[in-house]
């Protein structure tokens, strides 16, 4: 059910996305801003101490690997992560960068999540308004409809499969709390981004201040 639910959140994204194609979404950087602080909080109350708890004093060097790693995806993908996309292409063939860029983005995230619920639910939260994003921006930018599903389909498939990955492979699980320093990494750079790229001018109003309260709120309890 976790990996059918973390797939829907994308296909969710998508027909938000078809239903205000035509007309803004004035509520999407409050609902990112939410996102944000719900995956950051998710992040330090669940993952950060669980990972320190069980791993060796070098931890930190596999954190700080999963920022950097973020920082090259951000180059390829032009900062689609966090909602953001500056694509231009003339042509509108598939884009090869970006999908490469996400998924491997994706694929990273679906490894925390394998006995995390509430790490499932910081992704879950995540992965909607990026979704959005990602189908408004090629909608839009006058993508070919197959292109644009056949993006979000395979882009949908990724983060199940790192969980699965991560749950059937021997292998993966003996360097279980090195992989998952490196997704804490990611999910650092990226939420912390997504906090600050949601305002003008990096300040915040009082609703998406309202909104990253709530998220932290929420994120300690479950």
């Amino acid at each position: 059910m976790e990996y059918l639910a973390l797939f829907l959140a994308v296909v969710v994204g998508y027909i938000v996305a078809l239903l205000f194609q035509k007309k803004e979404l004035p509520q999407l950087p409050i609902i990112l801003a939410f996102s944000g602080a719900f995956l950051l909080a998710t992040t330090l109350f669940e993952l950060l101490p669980e990972v320190f708890e069980s791993s060796s004093e070098h931890i930190g060097v596999f954190i700080m690997v999963g920022i950097l790693l973020q920082i090259i995806l951000d180059f390829f993908s032009k900062g689609a992560e966090h909602g953001h996309v500056h694509m231009h292409s003339d042509k509108k063939t598939f884009p090869l960068l970006l999908f490469v860029s996400l998924s491997l983005h994706a694929l990273i995230e679906g490894v925390p999540l394998v006995d995390n619920s509430a790490m499932f639910y910081g992704v879950l939260v995540h992965k909607i308004p990026i979704a959005i994003i990602l189908a408004l921006f090629f909608t839009k930018a006058g993508y070919k409809k197959s292109t644009t599903l056949s993006f979000l389909l395979l882009f949908a498939v990724m983060t199940p499969l790192g969980s699965y990955l991560m749950s059937s492979m021997p292998p993966l699980k003996v360097y279980a709390n090195e992989i998952n320093a490196v997704a804490i990494g990611i999910f650092l750079h990226v939420s912390t981004t997504i906090l600050f790229e949601s305002s003008k001018n990096h300040t915040f109003n009082l609703s998406k201040m309202i909104a990253v309260f709530i998220a932290v709120i929420i994120a300690y309890f479950i």
